[in-house]
């Protein structure tokens, strides 16, 4: 079993450090090329870094794009055990505002509804979010409805640094050589383009990104995103007959060639789907931004091939030139990466047993920065980081969830 006190200093600590992560604004943006790509991303960049120096550890850096990396140095007489990391993304999603959070906390929850904003009667329902009661007598985090929480992956970064300032305070535990690494971009699916893995110089890495107490992901999706602009063409309304093109209803037209039974909300499990992230129009042009998914290799490539034919298919109606896509890839599933390497798997899940923890193995219907890592070579499984709900305002986090996975970051490194 775990040998881990964590007080109520620690658990202070942790909750303080969360606290003031989700305060700084520091949401992404897929339509820069910058990295990263918001200059807001700084702020919090240069918080992580700074405090990273304050808590005690070795060969902090932060590149100029963003990166963070520092080291928990080995505390064995005779080390021959291999570096491992930890690495988070400290971007939200640009899905919902990320701006002027507002953290509410909850202690003991009842396992009832929670009024987020009385002003407005934004309420977080126990009833539509049946997972709530896992929680009862616990203390949640929650929004004030008006924004993402940010726990994605703001959860994350907060464990990683607890557990790496917990193991500088506490040297009786021996440990190897710990890296850490916090990145930009992760939400846009650029997250590890620029992750330097030489200077990490970890033999393997955990990614701390994923959701509910015990998940433990090796496998996810396949992922692109397809931008397709229709060209229109604008005249006066009186004059318009026979020659106005008008780019927004072509776009609605273009929507709909797409299979309305493939998208997040109706498939589940290993399906695949096209989702429709944004649209906007005029009667000039319109751009509809979309990503695409599927487990299996052979199934994406047939989206992605799918997603270009119905491109030409609306042209070869409307005429060259009305329509045009441009597909981008974002990640790889990685999976094949661990053939082999299930001893990075089976640490933990033995972590996070002697947390108390049941392992929950499963494929991610998502994505992190684990997945370029490990086509870059260096395996990078994830692990849960606390957060549900993640990308609106009904996301939130207890922090007992928080807790458990500091404790597994540091099962790990005492293994």
């Amino acid at each position: 079993m775990s040998i881990i006190e964590f007080n109520p200093l620690w658990k202070e600590k942790l909750l303080n450090r969360f606290l003031a992560y989700v305060k700084i604004y520091s949401t992404s943006d897929a339509e820069s090329e910058a990295t990263p790509s918001t200059p807001r991303q700084w702020d919090i960049a240069k918080y992580i870094a700074e405090e990273l120096k304050t808590i005690g550890l070795a060969d902090v850096s932060i590149d100029d794009n963003g990166y963070i990396m520092g080291y928990v140095p080995s505390n064995l007489e005779n080390d021959n055990t291999p570096t491992i990391g930890f690495i988070s993304h400290y971007d939200t999603s640009p899905d919902f505002s990320g701006e002027n959070v507002k953290p509410q906390i909850w202690e003991n929850y009842d396992g009832g509804d929670l009024l987020l904003n009385e002003t407005t009667g934004f309420t977080l329902s126990s009833s539509k979010f049946e997972s709530l009661k896992k929680y009862i007598g616990q203390t949640l985090i929650t929004t004030d409805g008006n924004t993402l929480l940010g726990a994605d992956d703001k959860a994350g970064c907060a464990e990683i640094v607890t557990a790496a300032e917990y193991l500088i305070a506490h040297p009786e535990i021996k440990h190897g050589r710990i890296a850490v690494g916090f990145t930009p971009d992760e939400e846009i699916g650029r997250g590890a383009h620029k992750f330097d893995v030489a200077k990490f110089g970890a033999e393997w890495a955990y990614t701390m990104d994923g959701s509910e107490v015990g998940e433990l992901e090796y496998e996810n999706f396949n992922a692109a995103g397809a931008v397709v602009k229709i060209h229109g063409l604008s005249v006066h309304p009186g004059y318009a007959y026979g020659k106005m093109i008008n780019a927004a209803l072509l776009a609605a037209e273009f929507i709909q060639l797409l299979p309305a039974n493939e998208t997040p909300a109706t498939t589940k499990g290993f399906d695949g789907f096209y989702h429709l992230m944004d649209v906007t129009a005029d009667i000039s042009e319109a751009k509809l931004q979309y990503i695409i998914r599927d487990h299996d290799e052979e199934k994406y490539e047939a989206r992605k091939k799918f997603m270009e034919e119905k491109v030409a298919e609306f042209n070869q109606k409307h005429g060259e030139g009305t329509a045009e896509v441009e597909i981008k890839e974002q990640y790889r599933n990685m999976k094949q990466q661990f053939e082999g390497k299930m001893h990075i798997i089976d640490l933990a899940a033995k972590a996070m047993k002697e947390a108390d923890i049941e392992p929950k193995i499963k494929a991610i219907r998502g994505g992190t920065d684990g997945a370029q890592l490990s086509y870059m070579g260096l395996p990078c499984p994830n692990i849960f980081a606390g957060g549900m709900n993640f990308h609106g305002p009904y996301e939130y986090v207890a922090l007992e969830s928080m807790e458990k996975a500091v404790e597994v970051i540091i099962n790990i490194v005492k293994a």
